[in-house]
């Protein structure tokens, strides 16, 4: 290969001039894909709601001009201000801010409904429709949720959290056709299980998942991968829908 088409291709996977914003950048791969997406070049806006996390996110980061914001997105105020201080066109809106819980159905609650009804699916769908109205997101940006392999399979006690997953894949396939006019991108990324802080001291639960996955589990490392993709015009011709990635497991 010429040269020339490496360079072309090296520009297409690049970020440099493009501004993203990523949600739950305090820990596991909404951290990961905000340092990735800066050493690619981005200027990033890191929102979260733990400042001193935030502030270890923000001290990773490569290049000038990166913005964090404390904010709990479930809460519509520190939607709005969210919103407001992202002072420039947003190329980039990475929902990774999200919450899982293990609940038998028989153990449902009202209340555990709520919030994850509120945490996994009101918030990032509230804050896109905030940038949208503002007109933030610039024309051929790019919308990615963070969903799970459990919107695509059932998963014994997580039927709440698989629920607002799969309600998201229901939002990415309309809100694409509705930006298609502005060349703006929707999609999703779809991890199988990959260790974060999320997990908690799991440790049974992960080692019986290693079993499931003949590639292993994954890293942060290989989701932001995934991202930076979605992010960068590489994907200019994909939306409507969600990369599964889930190191060859079969349900």
């Amino acid at each position: 290969m010429s040269s020339a088409a490496l360079n072309s291709t090296a520009a297409s996977f690049a970020l440099h001039g493009k501004t993203i914003l990523v949600t739950g950048a305090s820990s596991g791969i909404g951290r990961q894909i905000a340092i990735t997406c800066s050493q690619r070049g981005a200027r990033i806006i890191a929102t979260g709601r733990d400042k001193a996390r935030l502030q270890q996110t923000f001290d990773q980061l490569q290049g000038q001009g990166h913005v964090q914001i404390i904010a709990d997105l479930t809460n519509a105020t520190d939607r709005d201000r969210l919103s407001a201080a992202a002072d420039t066109l947003i190329h980039g809106l990475v929902h990774c801010a999200g919450q899982q819980r293990i609940c038998p159905l028989r153990q449902l609650t009202e209340d555990i409904m709520t919030q994850m009804y509120t945490v996994n699916f009101l918030a990032p769908v509230m804050l896109t429709q905030k940038l949208l109205h503002a007109n933030s997101i610039a024309r051929q940006g790019s919308i990615i949720f963070m969903l799970s392999t459990a919107a695509h399979s059932g998963t014994r006690g997580v039927g709440p959290y698989s629920a607002m997953k799969s309600g998201l894949m229901g939002i990415i396939r309309c809100l694409a056709l509705e930006q298609a006019k502005r060349k703006v991108r929707v999609n999703g990324i779809s991890p199988s299980t990959v260790p974060t802080a999320m997990w908690g001291a799991e440790h049974d639960m992960i080692e019986a998942e290693k079993t499931r996955h003949p590639l292993g589990l994954g890293t942060p490392d290989d989701v932001a991968n995934a991202a930076v993709y979605l992010l960068a015009d590489a994907s200019r011709w994909v939306t409507g829908t969600s990369l599964i990635m889930n190191g060859g497991a079969m349900t």
